[in-house]
């Protein structure tokens, strides 16, 4: 007996899966509400996000610098959701639910962060790469930039994905 053709994920259920993707980092998971991330793009080769300054994340009160635990924060959600992006694409005929189920299996093992510059700026833009996406385990590169394009700092992260 022959196994049925997999069918690749029409455009509704991918236009589907990108706004689930979406509503899950910045409504779902309460934390990216607390850091006011705003989801920019979810295109593969293209994650990126944003987030206001606010007085919340200030954490050198005198000088307005935006906190280190933000920033890692931002850029460990980075990783995550650029690997999303990544597993759906590897997966193209797994349906949105499908695909959304893999998070559940998803966890950060190891994070580092380069604090290059302080975070000064009104904004903040964040973008991820996948550098390895394995069977079990995954590695990403994330930045974070102020609006001038200065980068504030670098992360690099592993994550069981399986």
């Amino acid at each position: 007996m022959t196994a049925a053709p997999l069918v690749p994920r029409s455009a509704a259920e991918q236009a589907k899966l990108e706004s689930a993707l979406v509503e899950m980092f910045e409504q779902r998971i309460v934390f990216n509400q607390v850091l006011g991330l705003k989801v920019d793009s979810v295109q593969p080769g293209d994650v990126r996000a944003h987030f206001a300054m606010r007085p919340e994340l200030v954490g050198h009160f005198t000088y307005g610098r935006l906190h280190g635990g933000v920033i890692s924060s931002v850029l460990d959600v980075m990783g995550g959701l650029v690997l999303m992006v990544g597993i759906a694409a590897r997966h193209p005929h797994d349906s949105a639910a499908q695909v959304l189920q893999r998070f559940s299996k998803m966890s950060t093992i190891d994070l580092r962060v380069d604090f290059l510059r302080p975070g000064l700026g009104s904004h903040f833009l964040a973008s991820a790469d996948i550098t390895r996406l394995g069977g079990r385990v995954a590695s990403t590169q994330m930045r974070l930039t102020n609006p001038e394009g200065t980068l504030i700092a670098t992360g690099a992260a592993a994550f069981v994905v399986a």
